[in-house]
């Protein structure tokens, strides 16, 4: 039987893992718009993104505590449901990446914990009411990215519509700059805050952590900063060719307002009061894309791709959950 303290170390470094793996899984979403407009090279884009990624992780805790009591409770969420519920979010991760499908890290790390816990205690024991507000969020805000994309989007037309293409382009391919920015801060600011809830999980159901206290150590902040810092100069460019061109060709200004309504969604859901919720980057820049391809004209959006993005979405809960519970019963059987 592995020790309390070795089985901890586990946890932590597969929270890290899953991190840094967001890092250069979800992060490209930020920085997709930004180098296939050519408004970054790709190596400057990495490491803007990185920067203001690990700005972003420091800036707030709320969704960390929303993951460490809304889902289970801490004392079901044992450090072998905890490793469990990370290598079904890390295996589903790195299958997307490979096949450069943007899918969900937040459903992931949430489909991997509802499934362990499951297996360890029964769906009885999960906190469907706290569920049901998570996945609300999930699904609601990419469909505000839709709106905001298409609205900010036609905003911009009415505003430089008089202007010739190539000064629109020089002018917004500047901005995009200041845009990737921003989008990055803000999903460091709620996807690095999942793994804190996590690791805080696991704290509090090693007795390490008073149950009260759902904030993460200012060590866990800047671990779960840091990894998703490195996974983001690791880059991911099979997601940045999908979500820089395969569902919408876009132009500067075009990248421009899909940054600029991700971001705003994305902080609503961080930072707002009462909310603090999680949300997926993945989905929310990819419903600002289609809102912003949709302002040009419907056609514009390549609907087959988003068709199959949208598969991937719903099938990443339940198969995360799956994998998840399976790992559970090995490491009850071997360890």
């Amino acid at each position: 039987m592995t020790s309390v303290g070795a089985m901890l170390v586990i946890v932590v470094f597969f929270a890290l893992a899953f991190d840094y793996i967001n890092g250069f899984h979800d992060t490209a979403n930020a920085i997709a718009t930004s180098v296939s407009t050519r408004a970054l090279t790709p190596k400057r884009a990495v490491v803007v993104a990185a920067v203001f990624n690990f700005s972003g992780a420091l800036y707030s805790t709320g969704v960390a505590q929303t993951i460490a009591k809304d889902i289970v409770s801490p004392t079901i969420a044992t450090k072998e449901v905890i490793v469990a519920a990370l290598a079904g979010a890390i295996i589903w991760n790195l299958i997307t990446w490979y096949l450069g499908i943007p899918s969900s890290s937040s459903h992931a790390i949430i489909g991997g914990v509802i499934g362990s816990s499951a297996a360890k205690a029964g769906f009885s024991v999960l906190h469907w009411q706290g569920i049901g507000k998570i996945v609300s969020a999930l699904i609601f805000s990419p469909i505000m990215g839709i709106f905001l994309g298409y609205l900010i989007m036609k905003g911009l037309f009415l505003l430089v519509g008089r202007f010739s293409p190539s000064k629109v382009n020089h002018i917004f391919r500047r901005l995009q700059i200041l845009s990737a920015s921003l989008l990055a801060f803000n999903h460091g600011s709620n996807d690095a805050q999942k793994s804190m809830g996590i690791i805080t999980m696991a704290l509090i159901s090693a007795g390490i952590q008073a149950p009260t206290v759902l904030a993460p150590p200012l060590w866990v902040k800047a671990a779960c900063a840091l990894a998703m810092a490195a996974g983001t100069a690791a880059g991911g460019w099979k997601i940045i060719r999908t979500m820089g061109g395969k569902i919408f060709k876009l132009e500067p200004i075009n990248g421009f307002a899909a940054d600029l309504s991700s971001s705003a969604v994305i902080w609503t859901a961080t930072a707002f009061p009462g909310l603090h919720l999680p949300v997926s980057t993945t989905h929310v820049v990819s419903g600002s894309i289609m809102g912003v391809g949709s302002a040009k004209r419907v056609s514009a959006v390549r609907w087959g791709v988003a068709q199959q993005m949208l598969v991937a979405w719903l099938v990443t809960i339940p198969s995360c959950g799956f994998i998840a519970a399976l790992f559970y019963a090995l490491i009850l059987r071997f360890f």
